[in-house]
């Protein structure tokens, strides 16, 4: 279809590029990798959040491959190609391994607190459970924790970014071989971009929801969706590293 540039519209060419992206955004591995991210986020917003950075890290990496690519009318080495996807394969063991050991970790996190009563002081024993909370003036005067939106993005964007390395031999072959103009295949690729931008927002918004919903009263449920989704992200990678290494 994009060979026959004659016969369709600029618009028609960019719009394929966009159901393409936003259908690229539900493989398999995408998703997985950032379900172990988003399994540790308690609101939906948040995660779908995350989808979208990892959607940019994502069309930043093809946007900088597809650029080296036009310009020079090269192809990016078969070997090259798997060696990064099994570099992919690695990255989600190691998210799920991550994840793992956060979710196992939480369940014995405790903490120790010094309280002043009518002159009086003591020390108490705080597991750091959801169930358990604290004066929300004296917890934010002295938690150690931070929550800020910049430190959500920072991990979403560097696995959109591998994702987008291992994926962009595929989508620059295709581009390579079916438009002959640079710019109209350099706009494809970005095309293509907002849409694994969009189709991992509304994924990973989805994919948070039931998190998001056993956060807070159902903390049992909660940690086996994350011990399940962790699990799952490992043997998942061994079974990718297996077939991209063969």
């Amino acid at each position: 279809m994009l060979a026959n540039t004659g016969a369709l519209s600029l618009v028609a060419i960019l719009g394929i590029g966009l159901v393409f992206g936003l259908k690229h955004a539900t493989e398999v591995d995408h998703v997985i990798a950032v379900s172990t991210i988003v399994s540790h986020h308690k609101n939906v917003f948040r995660s779908a959040v995350v989808g979208a950075l990892w959607g940019a890290g994502h069309t930043i990496s093809l946007l900088i491959v597809a650029a080296i690519v036009l310009w020079f009318r090269v192809e990016i080495p078969e070997r090259v190609s798997g060696w990064l996807e099994f570099g992919v394969a690695l990255m989600i063991i190691a998210l799920g391994v991550s994840a793992l050991w956060r979710t196992l970790r939480s369940n014995t996190k405790v903490h120790l607190h010094q309280h002043s009563h009518d002159g009086m002081s003591h020390t108490h024993v705080h597991f750091h459970e959801s169930e358990t909370r604290h004066a929300p003036a004296a917890h934010a005067a002295h938690s150690p924790h931070s929550h800020r939106m910049s430190r959500v993005g920072v991990k979403p964007v560097m696995v959109g970014m591998m994702h987008g390395l291992a994926g962009s031999g595929a989508l620059t072959l295709l581009v390579l071989t079916q438009l002959s103009s640079s710019w109209l295949g350099f706009l494809y690729v970005a095309t293509f971009g907002v849409g694994s931008i969009v189709g991992m927002l509304l994924m990973s918004g989805l994919v948070g929801l039931p998190f998001a919903l056993t956060s807070r009263k159902l903390a049992h449920i909660h940690r086996a969706l994350q011990t399940a989704a962790a699990a799952f992200s490992i043997c998942f990678g061994v079974w990718y590293a297996c077939k991209t290494g063969l």
